[in-house]
């Protein structure tokens, strides 16, 4: 029957049926990832919603930073918070809009596309299950005026929540192989699946690796006898992971993802047996390795079947602390680490997935850095100044026949020598050095320091003639080891603020300048006090002064107080 002989009616009501049916074919969902529709402009075709303006929960990477014809490269969509349920990957010349080379897969999660004619050149999903982590191979094309690629993303979280245009790093087209198998992407390593898949150790906590430079990340998945590690972070030689029974180093085990002498990365196994240069060891069973250095971020990931060999680790569960330490190397030879290692607060059942934290600064280097702040930003300062601008106050007046400003000068110096003294010994428990700047500025620090009593003790009188050796060698003394304590300071400051911003060498900066610009202050004042030859300006002197050393006195107060804060929150 044709629908001329239907009723008037009839055929208005078959019209609208056919019209509902075209509206709700425009709105499909697509669950099952047929979306080739969305070739051109990668955006869904949700009616009356549009893409998101901020910043995807999910990222594009590349397993290479570079490409040669029929050149093969696997892509990871990963989601940094909350899972997506659909998606769709492509792989263009930057700038460019149309596909570039094809694509495979082996996920029942992806299904290949043809866009524009070219078959496999766009994956979709096949569902909308729940995804955290999609990988997928490109393959170049083997002929053809190539240029450098990005590959570009959708990633659907549900109908009205989606985002267009996420992208990798671009992948440099050089026509020639890149001679490396190995993984080239500062996108190697991520925190996706800590606590849930795998055990995650970072600083500062809870960062991400795949999304900013400034992370020190450690991750380890235990699968019967295997352990697949991944490490991250700023160095310009090595990164080392280590399992131990203490928090302490010696009898540890070593995992190295450090340069070669070729200027490649690599992954080393050692041993260490104190605080010396670890033995290194045959790689053993290792494999799956993988490795990325990429704006001064260096990155590994391994898969290792050798037995953990601590000296009591045979216990029921795998637990370990963490350690996770960087520094310097030398034609391919690691160094020791200048910067004190990051080292999980307790032990760590690694086959037991979880996001764990670092323990802070031992007790020890605490103690350490907090004498040496209160011996040359407080105590020493203030005895330095007191002697150098102080003098005039309250002569013939003090103890034990001695002047007040000498007496309170010795009793503050007395403090600094032994505040600096015990701070040096207990930095040293193992009698561990490295050999870097801060271990030989301390030694210089506490010889000077010893020398100064010792050269006071034999001083001559007053009226000698040769005194003016004394006090030239004593003032001279003085200054070197105040320079060198505050050198000191900043190199150990920056061992220990792991902070994005180091906000304690900042503050220290501002110690610096702070006392530089009332030592200047205080140096006129007393320049224009001996040019007056009446003498009539003593008063004046003694009053300025008084109030210059108060105001002295607070501010380094509280630098130091700030100091001590976050040395204690380290």
């Amino acid at each position: 029957m044709t629908l001329q002989y239907l009723p008037l009616s009839v055929r208005k009501q078959l019209c609208t049926v056919v019209l509902l049916l075209a509206c709700v074919r425009v709105a499909e969902f697509y669950p099952s990832g047929a979306v080739g529709a969305s070739c051109g402009s990668m955006t869904p075709v949700h009616r009356s919603y549009s893409s998101q303006g901020t910043t995807a929960p999910y990222t594009v990477t590349a397993d290479r930073d570079s490409f040669m014809n029929g050149d093969e490269i696997t892509v990871t969509l990963r989601a940094s918070s909350s899972a997506f349920t659909g998606f769709m990957l492509q792989a263009r010349a930057v700038g460019g809009t149309t596909p570039v080379g094809s694509f495979s897969v082996n996920t029942a999660d992806a299904q290949l596309l043809t866009c524009n004619g070219q078959s496999g050149s766009a994956v979709s999903h096949t569902s909308s299950s729940q995804k955290t982590t999609i990988q997928i191979k490109w393959k170049a094309p083997t002929s053809g005026n190539l240029q450098n690629i990005e590959f570009m993303g959708t990633f659907v979280r549900s109908f009205s929540v989606f985002w267009v245009g996420v992208k990798s790093a671009q992948i440099r087209y050089n026509g020639s192989s890149s001679g490396n198998s190995e993984v080239l992407s500062s996108n190697l390593v991520s925190s996706t699946g800590c606590g849930v898949s795998k055990v995650c150790f970072s600083q500062p906590s809870n960062c991400d690796p795949a999304v900013t430079t400034n992370c020190y990340f450690v991750s380890a998945i235990m699968s019967g006898s295997a352990v697949q590690y991944e490490m991250s972070g700023q160095s310009d030689g090595y990164m080392a992971l280590g399992l131990s029974d203490d928090q302490e180093m010696g009898n540890d085990d070593i995992y190295i993802c450090g340069k070669s002498s070729n200027g490649s990365i690599q992954v080393q196994r050692a041993h260490s047996t104190g605080t010396v240069m670890p033995d290194i060891l045959s790689l053993g069973d290792v494999s799956d390795i993988k490795t990325s250095d990429m704006n001064g971020v260096i990155s590994c990931s391994f898969t290792s079947r050798n037995p953990i060999t601590t000296v009591r680790s045979t216990r029921s569960t795998p637990s370990y602390f963490i350690m996770l330490a960087r520094g310097p190397t030398a034609n391919g030879v690691i160094r020791i680490h200048p910067v004190t290692p990051f080292v999980t607060r307790t032990k760590v059942d690694i086959s037991s997935p979880q996001v764990v934290t670092t323990q802070g600064l031992p007790s020890r280097v605490k103690a350490h850095g907090s004498l040496m702040l209160i011996a040359w930003m407080f105590t020493g300062s203030l005895g330095m100044l007191i002697a150098r601008y102080m003098k005039a106050f309250h002569r013939g007046s003090g103890c034990c026949g001695k002047d007040l400003w000498f007496v309170c000068h010795l009793t503050l110096m007395i403090f600094t020598v032994i505040a600096t003294s015990i701070g040096f010994i207990i930095a040293f428990p193992n009698g561990h050095w490295s050999g870097e700047a801060h271990d030989v500025i301390g030694c210089l620090v506490i010889i000077l320091t010893l020398a100064q009593p010792f050269i006071a003790i034999f001083r001559c009188a007053p009226q000698h003639q040769w005194r003016f050796v004394f006090n030239w060698a004593h003032c001279f003394i003085a200054l070197a080891v105040k320079g060198l304590a505050v050198a000191g300071i900043f190199t150990g400051l920056g061992r220990v603020d792991h902070t994005e911003d180091q906000w304690l060498v900042k503050v220290m900066g501002g110690y610096v300048g702070w006392e530089a610009l009332l030592y200047v202050l205080l140096d006129l004042q007393k320049r224009w006090v001996d040019k007056d030859p009446s003498g009539s300006g003593v008063s004046d002197l003694k009053s300025t002064e008084t109030i210059l050393l108060i105001v002295y006195f607070l501010g380094n107060f509280a630098f130091l107080v700030a100091l001590l804060v976050g040395i204690d929150s380290s």
